[in-house]
């Protein structure tokens, strides 16, 4: 249902996506993730026809994205991660104007508004006006517009973003519920959302697909580790901990209150390392908050991934710079 091959796109000196090449099938739920400036947005924009590649070529529901791309576009339902909704419009007036721009009918319009209005539970709010709507509410009826036309595909952008946890939880279920009949890319840094929805992951970073499968096969190269919280000096827990006879690297993976370092150090055999580690702990003085074995989860899959992937060599102000002209754009 949706083809991307060889997708690249710049803003001036830029590089935001760089020769990113993936297929999702008929009825998959596509976890879509990476890092701030990784180039999430560009992507799915250009899934969209909302932006033209520079160079490669995409294809929707089999028909080619380009600047005549009716047919593409019209089989995808796009939440942005900004809503752009009209805010001084009631909510069935505006959802009456997105049938109107899809050209459907009276009688057409007003069969999706129930369907829209009965999926996204907006019963009762249908003659608020939109600005009147909590941002909950206010991103059901961003939903509710992408469905209006009632797309073989949908492409979220960040849909539970700034919710509360209730609304992240019915929104999630609703993304659930549509999975049953539409094919669903999702982009989110709620990685247990993901976790808990996803078939699939795509990750990228620095512009370039840096993992694509499922969470059990990313996860099969993700190196054995134990995490270690304890107060202690930075430079000589590094130290210590990477001197043990089995462990590979140590790094810092978290700073807290009063001096607390959590590192995570990876082994050839958790067990046998994590004894060591909690030896060398005790001789040395150490106040130990926790030792615990790292399974590999998606956090770590993302962490390993992404953590050394820069553009170019960028810095994280190049990544900023992509932020921005993401939004621009």
């Amino acid at each position: 249902m949706i083809q991307a091959e060889g997708l690249s796109k710049s803003f001036g000196a830029v590089h935001a996506v760089r020769d990113v090449s993936f297929g999702v099938a008929q009825g998959e739920l596509v976890g879509f993730l990476g890092p701030n400036g990784a180039g999430k947005s560009t992507t799915m924009k250009m899934l969209t026809g909302s932006l033209l590649p520079d160079a490669g070529r995409a294809t929707v529901a089999g028909s080619p994205l380009n600047g005549r791309a009716i047919g593409a576009r019209a089989a995808v339902g796009y939440l942005p991660e900004h809503t752009p909704l009209y805010r001084e419009m009631r909510v069935n007036r505006y959802l009456d104007f997105v049938g109107q721009v899809h050209g459907m009918g009276r009688r057409a319009r007003r069969d999706a508004f129930s369907r829209v209005v009965d999926a996204c539970d907006l019963e009762g709010y249908t003659e608020r006006r939109i600005h009147t709507l909590s941002k909950g509410y206010r991103q059901r009826v961003g939903l509710a517009q992408a469905l209006f036309a009632d797309p073989e595909v949908l492409i979220l952008d960040e849909p539970t973003s700034g919710l509360d946890p209730g609304e992240i939880v019915r929104i999630r279920d609703l993304v659930v519920r549509l999975a049953r009949s539409k094919t669903i890319m999702l982009s989110t840094h709620v990685l247990p959302e993901v976790e808990e929805v996803c078939h699939r992951v795509l990750i990228i970073a620095g512009g370039r697909l840096v993992a694509d499968g499922s969470i059990g096969e990313l996860s099969e190269g993700v190196a054995a580790a134990i995490s270690v919280t304890a107060v202690a000096d930075e430079a000589d827990l590094l130290r210590w901990l990477g001197d043990v006879p089995g462990a590979t690297a140590a790094r810092i993976v978290a700073r807290g209150d009063h001096g607390r370092l959590r590192v995570l150090i990876e082994v050839e055999d958790r067990f046998d390392v994590a004894a060591k580690v909690s030896r060398l702990l005790h001789d040395k003085g150490l106040t130990v908050l926790e030792l615990r074995h790292e399974v590999p989860t998606l956090e770590r899959v993302f962490l390993e991934r992404t953590r050394l992937i820069r553009p170019d060599g960028a810095t994280s102000e190049d990544a900023l710079s992509i932020d921005r002209a993401e939004e621009s754009a």
